[in-house]
């Protein structure tokens, strides 16, 4: 399985952490806690990758990285 970047970060509206994976579009889970939601976006990831291989559809590569590893 491949290594996607994932965003965790507090959310005050939904009081707990969003964690998301900017290559697969709307791949995103929520928990009570940073480790919670780690889990969980886990299991959107690997429920993401069988449904598009299911359905034929392509398997981005793992392009994304955050501002801070960037050469401006």
């Amino acid at each position: 399985m491949k290594h996607y970047h994932i965003n965790i970060f507090y959310s005050q509206e939904d009081d707990g952490y969003i964690a998301d994976i900017p290559d697969l579009k709307y791949c995103s889970a929520f928990g009570l806690t940073e480790e919670e939601a780690l889990s969980e976006v886990l299991k959107a990831k690997t429920a993401w990758l069988e449904t598009a291989t299911l359905e034929g559809k392509p398997i981005p590569e793992a392009k994304y990285r955050p501002a801070i590893y960037q050469i401006a």
